[in-house]
């Protein structure tokens, strides 16, 4: 049985991963190194290594040589890959509310001094969007 054509589906074959998406969460951070990632994440080295070539393969990190003996590379994101930063942002907006008890391990200051916290606002009008104002204009059909 085939499912409904769906771009959150497309979207979770490529990131849709712990680990993918815990290496987003470094790259967006700044971390760039394959031992970093490593660290940082807690995944094994094969399994770092399978995940890092995805999101190369899919174009989300690029994968630049910065030193020549022994070779050596990091993992840059593309603008695919900057792109994720909002829909991240959601996740642990999400997690700090609902996954996460006391504390939230980090929390985000925008540049006017006020703590981050996402928000989806239409980019037409500039108001909240929510379920009480959206509609779908256009479904993918099941098969």
């Amino acid at each position: 049985m085939t499912g409904r054509d769906c771009s959150i589906a497309n979207a979770l074959a490529i990131i849709g991963e712990r680990w993918s998406l815990l290496v987003l969460r470094e790259a967006l951070l700044g971390f760039r190194r394959f031992d970093q990632f490593a660290q940082n994440t807690g995944a094994s080295r094969d399994i770092l290594a399978a995940r890092l070539r995805t999101l190369v393969a899919a174009g989300v990190l690029r994968r630049e040589q910065y030193t020549d003996r022994p070779p050596r590379y990091e993992y840059v994101l593309t603008e695919s890959g900057r792109a994720l930063r909002p829909v991240l942002m959601a996740l642990m907006e999400w997690g700090d509310n609902y996954a996460t008890d006391g504390e939230p391990p980090t929390a985000w200051a925008h540049e006017c001094g006020a703590e981050f916290h996402p928000e989806m606002v239409c980019a037409s009008c500039g108001t909240t969007a929510d379920e009480t104002n959206l509609q779908t204009i256009r479904m993918g059909g099941i098969s």
